[in-house]
């Protein structure tokens, strides 16, 4: 699992669920729990790597957050870009080489409430 944990504060819990359901789906995330105030997305294996990221109902979320999944191939990275745009993200960055480092290709993603969503491949 790439990512151990993340609570991301939302507005819009409706919204969320359904963005981070399409932009997550190519990188094997789905949705594993759904509450009242708050989901959470995992790789639905039945283990510790259940519910890795969680998004928390909140009056006035801090926009501004980032976080960056791992992805298996640039091509996860591309399904991504193209899955959360299709589900109502702002493009931050397309597919693409960064100079962050050797062989980083990396795609982001601004969802509803203004966090920046990444997914990188470092093959």
């Amino acid at each position: 699992m790439p990512i151990d944990h993340a609570n991301i504060p939302v507005g819009n819990l409706a919204l969320s669920r359904d963005f981070y359901s399409a932009a997550l789906e190519p990188l094997g995330f789905e949705l594993v729990y759904q509450g009242e105030e708050s989901l959470g997305f995992g790789r639905g294996d039945g283990g510790t790597d259940d519910e890795p990221i969680a998004l928390r109902l909140g009056e006035a979320p801090n926009r501004g957050s980032h976080i960056a999944f791992t992805a298996g191939s640039r091509a996860e990275v591309d399904a991504f870009h193209a899955a959360a745009i299709a589900a109502g993200g702002k493009d931050n960055g397309a597919p693409g080489e960064r100079p962050y480092g050797k062989s980083y290709y990396a795609a982001f993603i601004l969802d509803p409430d203004g966090h920046n969503i990444e997914a990188v491949y470092k093959g």
